[in-house]
C-alpha cells in the first residue's frame, strides 16, 4: 500500500550547531574566529613579531649592501674587485640572510599556532 502524501514526514537538515562548552577555559581559536578584542590582540602580536623579523633582516641587508657604492667609489680602478664582490661574495650572505628570515618567520607562525591550538582538549 502506498503511504498517504499528507502523512509523509519531511526531514529538514542543516549544518550542525556547535554548543559552547561551559567549562572554565577559553578557546583562543574561537576568539580569533569571532574577531573579539582578545582574538585581535593575538593576531596583532603575530603581525608585530613578523614585522620585527622583517625589519631586522632589512637592517642587516642595508648594512651589507648599502656601503658597497662607497667602497667601489673609493677604488675606481679596481673593476675586477667590483665584479668579484657583486658576482660571488654577495650571494652567500644574501642566501643565508633569506634562509634565516624564512626560518624565523616560520618559527613565529609555529609559536602562534601552538598558542592558539587547543592541545589540552585532546
Amino acid at each position: 500500500m502506498a503511504a498517504d502524501p499528507a502523512e509523509r514526514r519531511v526531514t529538514v537538515t542543516g549544518p550542525p550547531r556547535r554548543s559552547r562548552r561551559t567549562s572554565g577555559y577559553y578557546r583562543p581559536r574561537t576568539e580569533i574566529d569571532e574577531q573579539t578584542t582578545l582574538g585581535h590582540t593575538y593576531v596583532r602580536s603575530l603581525m608585530r613579531s613578523q614585522l620585527r623579523v622583517a625589519l631586522v633582516v632589512f637592517a642587516v641587508l642595508v648594512l651589507l649592501v648599502g656601503p658597497l657604492p662607497l667602497v667601489f667609489a673609493a677604488a675606481p680602478e679596481a673593476r675586477r674587485l667590483e665584479w668579484l664582490v657583486l658576482g660571488f661574495c654577495l650571494y652567500a650572505p644574501l642566501i643565508l640572510l633569506a634562509r634565516s628570515y624564512v626560518r624565523r618567520a616560520e618559527r613565529n607562525e609555529e609559536d602562534f599556532v601552538r598558542l592558539v591550538e587547543d592541545r589540552w582538549d585532546r
